[in-house]
């Protein structure tokens, strides 16, 4: 017994490490709008000032200016379609709002654990699975917030836009996602997804298409609209990618994808 209890308490302590301690709520600024429609303006100030063309994150640099940050994070942690059903009206609100919310908490977890170099092995388990953000007044884990809040609203094109700001996820947008236009931004990005070379590449020689192993991690959200997945990357592709082609999977890039030098 005594051997199983230190056994758990070094595990604690390993992800207590690793970050999977609860995530501090943000300090309310004067601007924060914690009771009415999203304070996207702040967010979309985060995005054009702090994420270059690549996607690459200043962390460094925002975590020294983080007023627009912390305030639209402050507004995820207390207000979400959960428990203010009247703000968000549409489906494409509530979509719109999971997106911006995922990824600005996933932004705000990097800089509150340190910005490590990356997030590969247990660090992941700790940052995704165990520590626990806010979303709408309730407690959540990143993992749980993709996986059972995000993922059954039924669109698998949110794989192309959901950030876990790592090298080798969706290019991050300089923008917000909005409900007025997010069918046009969810397509345009998974467009972009599919005709980019670091997450698809055909080999006509050997027959073999090369995925990005998000493909693999949620293969059964992609089924839900395609026969395969070869069938619902072809919808999006420019070069069309042959039926029979066989496939294989990239490993995925778990180092922070930070802007070079910051």
């Amino acid at each position: 017994m005594n051997r199983l209890v230190r056994f758990f308490t070094a595990l604690s302590l390993v992800f207590g490490l690793i970050g999977c301690a609860a995530v501090r709520a943000p300090q309310f600024s004067t601007t924060a709008q914690t009771n009415g429609s999203p304070p996207y303006e702040a967010w979309a100030r985060v995005l054009e000032k702090y994420v270059d063309t690549e996607g690459r994150v200043n962390f460094s640099g925002l975590a020294k200016d983080r007023a627009d940050l912390d305030s639209f994070v402050a507004y995820v942690y207390t207000t979400g379609p959960n428990n203010r059903p009247g703000l968000f009206p549409t489906p494409q609100h509530v979509l719109a709002y999971h997106i911006n919310a995922y990824n600005a908490l996933v932004m705000y977890k990097v800089i509150e654990v340190g910005i490590p170099i990356t997030n590969a092995g247990l660090r992941k388990v700790g940052f995704f699975a165990f520590g626990k953000v806010m979303v709408g007044g309730a407690e959540i884990s990143l993992y749980d917030y993709e996986n059972k809040v995000i993922r059954p609203l039924g669109d698998p094109r949110i794989h192309m836009a959901l950030n876990c700001m790592a090298v080798s996820c969706p290019r991050l947008p300089r923008e917000v996602f909005l409900p007025e236009v997010l069918e046009v931004q969810l397509d345009r990005e998974t467009r972009r997804f599919f005709n980019d070379g670091q997450h698809v590449t055909f080999d006509a020689t050997t027959n073999t298409v090369k995925l990005s192993e998000i493909l693999k991690f949620f293969t059964g959200d992609f089924l839900t609209k395609a026969p395969s997945l070869i069938a619902f990357v072809n919808r999006y592709r420019d070069q069309k990618v042959p039926d029979d082609a066989k496939i294989e999977f990239i490993d995925y890039d778990w180092t922070i994808n930070r802007q070079p030098g910051t």
